[in-house]
């Protein structure tokens, strides 16, 4: 439930990452890289490759929600990836062509938060009981 939940909300912020009420400066939503200055919720920088993955990662998580230990290691593997975009973030120049995703400051400490939320929700959440009392 917690991995299918999660996923809900991925799927949620990468349909929203295509609503233009939703992000601001939309008109430079760009496929990838340093030109796409849209904010999702006039905050997170996004890009139509950002929105994709959200929702890929969406879909992944229904999936492996279905089976305890799948939706485990949605929660492990998600958190560690995300955590690797923090780090990339803090990396790579907002401006830089490496910039591919592309991040900013806010994208930097959601992604810090979500991989330490993941990772411990994925320590918390026991196997077909949801989350341990």
């Amino acid at each position: 439930m917690v991995a299918g939940i999660a996923a809900a909300v991925f799927l949620l912020v990468g349909v929203l990452g295509f609503v233009p009420f939703a992000t601001a400066d939309y008109g430079t939503l760009a496929w990838a890289g340093p030109e796409s200055h849209a904010l999702l919720l006039g905050v997170f920088r996004v890009s139509v490759l950002h929105n994709v993955v959200h929702l890929l990662f969406g879909l992944a998580g229904l999936a492996a929600a279905a089976f305890p230990a799948a939706a485990r290691g949605y929660l492990f593997g998600g958190g560690a990836v995300y955590l690797v975009l923090c780090v990339y973030g803090m990396v790579v120049a907002p401006d830089s062509a490496a910039n591919i995703v592309p991040v900013n400051a806010a994208d930097n400490w959601l992604h810090l938060i979500l991989g330490v939320g993941m990772i411990g929700l994925g320590f918390v959440v026991k196997p077909g009981r949801g989350l341990r009392p």
